[in-house]
């Protein structure tokens, strides 16, 4: 899974107030910050954390999803 691509896309699943200018004032930092994170394959598990709680989204459950999907666990 491309974590940086599946954060793109539930950000833009969100309603029109939900913005790349809206999330990173919510992370306290720039819009070229966020479009760095989309184009991220892997991201630090604090970040992810961060962006979890504000988008109301368990990227982390995606995560798991993913790699039962893979067989890889069990």
């Amino acid at each position: 899974m491309h974590i940086g691509a599946r954060i793109r896309e539930v950000l833009m699943q969100k309603s029109r107030e939900y913005t790349v200018t809206w999330l990173a004032k919510q992370l306290n930092c720039h819009r070229v910050n966020i479009y760095d994170i989309f184009n991220r394959s892997t991201i630090d598990t604090e970040l992810l954390r961060r962006i979890s709680l504000v988008l109301g989204h368990d990227f982390f459950q995606d995560l798991s999803d993913d790699l039962k999907k893979q067989g890889l666990e069990k």
